[in-house]
């Protein structure tokens, strides 16, 4: 018999005859059972709880902005499980940031996180556009001159691409100017165009390679005088 019984039986103070009496009904399962109240005495803290699972923080406004504008912020999201939704949607409707109307706009325009709602997705991009983001304002100008989700309209295209291609924005820059090579948008606009794109400061080669040939071919169609204006301001926005 497990001595660990016997020792709880005599500490009890059980008599003799009793303790005789407690060894005679003790059965073969309780023998066999006896590790178990050997277990008990196992040190707790041997024993380690799950991992819990880390909470996403909030997205800080330029942390934000940087995805968008290396169009990585839909990626993000659904790399963080989708776990954001609701305080996106809140900060997108009730607070009015553009980073995050941008964004929910594009989860909602592409179904992601969220079941897809192109014409409010759209909505949520014009909020973000006329607050100012320029990846709003590019982005919706894109789509305008591709026809993507809306219809194919050069005459909103354009001045969505042309503020914020005056921002800086580099991917609206090169839009504009290849709009104006394939000869949209009005001629007087074109210096404007080619002096932000050719101020523009681009590591990219491959990048670097396309605006120099969208530089030459705008060129093309500009007097000699206007180009060597544009390339010699010192205020290219």
């Amino acid at each position: 018999m497990n001595k660990q019984i016997i020792s709880l039986l005599l500490a009890a103070g059980i008599s003799s005859a009793a303790f005789a009496e407690s060894i005679d009904a003790l059965s073969v399962d309780d023998e066999l059972d006896a590790p178990a109240l050997q277990a008990e005495a196992i040190d707790p803290t041997e024993y380690t709880s799950p991992s819990d699972i880390e909470a996403v923080q909030l997205y800080k406004q330029d942390e934000l902005i940087t995805w968008i504008n290396n169009n990585q912020h839909l990626a993000r999201v659904k790399a963080d499980d989708c776990q954001l939704v609701e305080d996106i949607e809140a900060r997108a409707e009730k607070v009015a940031i553009p980073a995050y109307q941008f964004l929910w706009g594009d989860m909602l325009a592409w179904g992601v996180c969220v079941d897809p709602n192109p014409e409010l997705g759209v909505m949520y991009m014009w909020r973000a556009a006329n607050q100012g983001l320029a990846a709003a304002m590019e982005q919706l100008g894109r789509y305008y001159a591709t026809g993507t989700l809306v219809q194919q309209d050069y005459a909103k295209a354009i001045p969505l691409l042309r503020e914020a291609a005056g921002q800086g924005f580099l991917p609206a820059q090169l839009r504009l100017v290849s709009l104006y090579v394939e000869g949209k948008g009005s001629p007087y606009d074109f210096e404007d165009a080619y002096r932000w794109l050719h101020h523009s400061i681009i590591a990219d080669k491959q990048t670097h390679q396309k605006a120099s040939q969208l530089l030459a071919a705008l060129a093309n169609k500009m007097p000699d005088y206007v180009v060597l204006k544009a390339k010699a301001s010192n205020q290219p926005y």
